[in-house]
């Protein structure tokens, strides 16, 4: 995941990535997100239901802490 992904990033971020990448697993690395919004979890939820569309599980790590504690807020932690 990008270092910034914010409402202003978040359409044009996910139009551009191909997910999961092809022959490869569903690993999403959010360790570089540093400045995001609620926006952040909307990605994710949308690259976890590719993944599930091409019968890849997607796992993601590195979630910082703060978009963690969003996600639990929004009852959104078990979908990322």
């Amino acid at each position: 995941m990008p270092h910034t992904l914010r409402h202003a990033q978040a359409m044009e971020w996910l139009q551009s990535l191909e997910w999961p990448p092809r022959g490869q697993a569903g690993v999403l690395d959010a360790s570089a997100l540093q400045s995001f919004d609620s926006s952040a979890l909307a990605c994710m939820i949308e690259l976890k239901r590719r993944a599930l569309e091409r019968g890849v599980v997607m796992r993601t790590v590195g979630i910082p802490d703060r978009l963690g504690r969003l996600a639990q807020a929004y009852g959104l932690a078990e979908l990322i």
